[in-house]
């Protein structure tokens, strides 16, 4: 892709660990079209990624600087196969340093930090871009999200790197839209789909896609309802969904996908076009 065109912002809905084990899930399949997308129509010169299994300080961002990242296997109790997963990747101080620049300049603490690259990244990477049949070889800056649960906040983060589109750098958020792990512990073994799924699934469409001048005002007034707080006990994981919107501009919304299930939701989206 040239300079003068803006890459599209991502939210990728990425499951935990043993997602990479699922490949026949339909969210498998998804991504894998998704990371297809991104390889051969946007081509980005590298990746800024927001995971939502990494919080920095209550007001500050923390940023990989690392060039070589190996990966974080941050989980327990898995069989040990798991441990021994590799996925290919690198990291960029360059990109590392506009991400800091930028964040600094809108009066957003930073912190450069030297870590690798956590689950909530290459559980979903595995799927989206496969080593083999389709190797995302640019690098990958991983940040963090804060230590609150402040949905302006993440905003403003993403508001403050959607410059970066404009240099070829792709920004994604990684979590999940609806993450209700204690219910899903209880209904695990079940085909039941708890009712908020459906409900927040819908209404967070609706406020992602709005108007872009809207949109800000529309996702902090949805997170202040309880049935945000239903969908996600804790908001880890979706806040990289607020840090895209953020980073979307005057891009429209668009969901390209969803799949509730149990209590969670895999929904997939994406602000600005791809041509």
């Amino acid at each position: 892709m040239t300079s003068s065109k803006r890459t599209p912002v991502y939210f990728l809905g990425i499951g935990g660990p043993n997602f990479i084990g699922d490949t026949k899930h339909p969210a498998y399949f998804k991504l894998a079209e998704v990371g297809q997308e991104i390889t051969q129509k946007v081509q980005p010169k590298a990746v800024v990624v927001f995971s939502a299994h990494w919080q920095g300080g209550p007001n500050t961002i923390q940023i990989n600087t690392a060039e070589k990242t190996d990966l974080i296997y941050d989980f327990y109790g898995f069989p040990p196969h798991y441990y021994e997963v590799e996925y290919p990747n690198r990291g960029s101080r360059e990109v590392a340093e506009k991400v800091m620049e930028r964040l600094s300049a809108k009066g957003i603490d930073v912190e450069p930090v030297k870590r690798g690259l956590d689950h909530g990244v290459w559980a979903g990477f595995i799927a989206a871009f496969d080593p083999k049949k389709n190797p995302l070889d640019v690098p990958i800056v991983e940040v963090s999200i804060f230590g609150s649960e402040d949905s302006d906040q993440h905003y403003r983060v993403g508001e403050a790197l959607q410059s970066l589109r404009d240099e070829g750098i792709l920004i994604m958020g990684a979590g999940m839209v609806v993450h209700n792990l204690r219910d899903y512990r209880s209904i695990m073994n079940t085909n039941k789909v708890m009712p908020y799924v459906y409900t927040f699934d819908e209404v967070l469409k609706e406020a992602v896609t709005v108007a872009a001048k809207d949109r800000r005002s529309a996702l902090s007034t949805l997170m202040k309802q309880p049935l945000a707080r239903q969908a996600n006990p804790t908001f880890e994981h979706i806040l990289p969904l607020h840090v895209a919107a953020g980073a979307a501009g005057e891009d429209v919304g668009e969901r390209l996908w969803t799949l509730p299930e149990k209590s969670l939701s895999w929904a997939q989206y994406r602000f600005g076009s791809v041509c």
